[in-house]
């Protein structure tokens, strides 16, 4: 009787350190770390954003869950209106679509709709319209930790 206590004791044993290995490991592992949170200002035009796409599709492909946000102003809206071409007469409309589709947010400035008289209706689907382009990058950077890059 007491063989098949002292059997039955380890098997219990066992079976509780199996059963907590789990949770032990579970508890090793390091917690997920945080999005890396990146705004992209673009206020220079048709090269800027073509170098801008490039480098927002690097950033992607070395850091999948990153958070980019496109921050436009001045000439730097330009790529995000409605029919839209590159300096090889290629249209920004895919690039922007998937760009879009990965995550990335793209918001242009109010101020230079109005100043340069563009209806909002002519911004990208895509794209959000934000008051002011660069309090927008001010408030990302400040207030929501946002990293900044000028490409």
């Amino acid at each position: 009787m007491s063989r098949l206590l002292l059997t039955l004791k380890s098997a219990l044993f066992a079976l509780a350190v199996a059963l907590a290995a789990p949770a032990q490991a579970q508890s090793a592992a390091p917690a997920a770390e945080p999005a890396i949170k990146t705004v992209y200002h673009m206020s220079e035009g048709i090269a800027q954003a073509t170098r801008g796409l490039g480098n927002i599709r690097n950033h992607l492909a070395a850091d999948p869950k990153a958070k980019i946000v496109v921050v436009t102003h001045g000439a730097g809206i330009d790529f995000l209106l409605q029919g839209a071409v590159n300096a090889n007469n290629q249209p920004f409309a895919g690039a922007i679509a998937d760009l879009a589709n990965k995550g990335v947010e793209f918001r242009v400035c109010n101020n230079t709709l109005v100043s340069r008289n563009i209806d909002p209706s002519k911004v990208v689907m895509e794209a959000s319209v934000v008051p002011s382009g660069v309090a927008e990058v001010a408030r990302l950077q400040a207030r929501e930790g946002f990293t900044y890059l000028r490409p």
